[in-house]
C-alpha cells in the first residue's frame, strides 16, 4: 500500500511540474505549448529571447531553449543561466547543435530540430522523473551533456 502511495505521489509531482518554452519563431513555440498541455503539464510561458526568459524562470522547473533567438544565439547562455540559477531542467532544440557540443554548464543536454511532438513527450517526461528523482531512460535523441 506505501509503494503505491508513493507512486501517486510521484505520479502527481511529475504532473506539477511547470514548462518554460524559449523559442523565437511563434508556430513552432505554439506548437510546443499544445504538446506539454495535451500531457496535462502546464506551460509556465514563452519566451522569444533573454529578458524574458529570465523574468519567467521563478515559474518554471523545465525549459525547452532553443539556441538562435530575436536577440541573437543567446540561448546557451539563457540556459546555463535558468540552471544555475534558478534550479531548471534545461533541454537544448536547435538545429545548429554544433554550436553547443561541449555542452553547457548546468544542461542536461539537446536535441537536434525539427523534434516531432513525440518526442518532445518523451523527453519533457524524461526531465520532469529526472526532478523528482525518479528512474528515466533517455530519449535516444538527445545527446546528453557530460
Amino acid at each position: 500500500m506505501a509503494t503505491n502511495v508513493v507512486r501517486r505521489w510521484q505520479r502527481d509531482d511529475l504532473m506539477k511540474q511547470r514548462v518554460l518554452i524559449v523559442e523565437d519563431e511563434f508556430l513552432i513555440a505554439l506548437d510546443l505549448e499544445a504538446t506539454v498541455e495535451r500531457m496535462g503539464m502546464h506551460v509556465a510561458g514563452l519566451a522569444n529571447g533573454r529578458e524574458q526568459a529570465l523574468r519567467l524562470a521563478p515559474l518554471a522547473d523545465i525549459a525547452l531553449v532553443d539556441v538562435n533567438l530575436a536577440d541573437g544565439a543567446t540561448g546557451p547562455d539563457i540556459g546555463r543561466r535558468l540552471a544555475e540559477e534558478h534550479g531548471i531542467a534545461v533541454v537544448f532544440m536547435t538545429g545548429n547543435p554544433e554550436m553547443i557540443a561541449d555542452g553547457v554548464k548546468g544542461a542536461v543536454g539537446v536535441v537536434q530540430k525539427p523534434v516531432m511532438p513525440s518526442v518532445i513527450e518523451q523527453l519533457v517526461k524524461y526531465l520532469a522523473a529526472r526532478r523528482v528523482g525518479m528512474f528515466a531512460v533517455v530519449p535516444p535523441q538527445m545527446t546528453v551533456f557530460a
